[in-house]
């Protein structure tokens, strides 16, 4: 019965594992819906915003604004990459990385100075043994994004964007569309490049003016950026390692239905044999 033994073994093994997976898919599957709802509350509020800036835009207030200082040649730029503290989410964290990876590869091709900032142990554990210098990074508090987390990390970069100091900033992140599908997404938040304006010019009448509201709408719509990216992301995580451990438990009970079906066999050959023992040594006394 050694081998009935072992697959009582490993029946017991795999059933532990389904349990913890099994508990992770549900805590992945809360946290997914909270973290669903920051991403549609935080759209609107940039669909607007983006509006609003559209509409003000012109090309005699850009030259007074920095913010919509459109270099001829970038020379030095910022990457802000966004990961997760942990993982157990499939391929989310490498989607990521291979991500930014190639935008790094791509500016550099161009002779472009890039300093490195990184948000979640994953990204920073990965460019750290890859020896990669990390001008900053952020450990704490990214599984509920605030707009003041989303301050702390771009106003740094736009005061030094606006001084001459950087010519772009881009963020590189999950680009959340359903708890299925959270590709990797690079987006250039500096210099703030307006939409495109559709339909006619709306006929407003503004006050203080044109130039303060700009003012503090182009800070707000950067910070918007980042805020949208840091919620996005956690939320492309949490579907990300939700399918995971759905994938994994399933896994683990088509698993337990072979063992558990191999263990009957076992088990029933081992009957059978000392059956036919039984039946044989009668014999035998007769």
């Amino acid at each position: 019965m050694a081998k009935g033994r072992e697959l009582k073994g490993r029946i017991k093994s795999v059933e532990n594992t389904r349990k913890i997976t099994r508990t992770l898919e549900m805590v992945a599957t809360s946290k997914m819906k909270r973290a669903q709802d920051r991403v549609m509350a935080a759209r609107p509020y940039a669909t607007v915003l983006s509006e609003v800036i559209s509409s003000l835009y012109s090309p005699e207030l850009a030259e007074r604004f920095p913010l919509l200082r459109q270099p001829a040649l970038v020379r030095r730029a910022a990457v802000l990459v966004l990961t997760a503290n942990r993982g157990l989410a499939g391929a989310f964290n490498s989607n990521i990385l291979r991500e930014a990876r190639n935008l790094l590869a791509r500016l550099q091709s161009e002779n472009v100075e890039v300093e490195l900032h990184v948000v979640g142990r994953k990204g920073l554990g990965y460019f750290r043994y890859v020896g990669r210098a990390v001008a900053s990074s952020r450990t704490e508090n990214i599984d509920r994004p605030t707009v003041a987390d989303a301050a702390e990390l771009v106003d740094g970069l736009m005061d030094r964007f606006a001084a001459g100091a950087l010519d772009a900033v881009y963020v590189v992140s999950a680009k959340f569309r359903s708890a299925l599908s959270t590709p990797p997404h690079t987006e250039q938040i500096l210099p703030v490049k307006p939409p495109e304006r559709k339909g006619p010019s709306p006929d407003y009448l503004l006050f203080p003016s044109a130039d303060a509201i700009l003012t503090e709408l182009l800070p707000a719509y950067v910070r918007n950026a980042v805020y949208r990216a840091l919620v996005e992301n956690e939320a492309g995580f949490q579907g990300a390692q939700r399918t995971a451990m759905k994938n994994a438990t399933d896994n683990a009970t088509d698993m337990l239905n072979v063992l558990k079906r191999n263990y009957n066999r076992a088990r029933q050959a081992n009957i059978t044999q000392e059956i036919s023992e039984i039946v044989g040594g009668a014999a035998a006394l007769e």
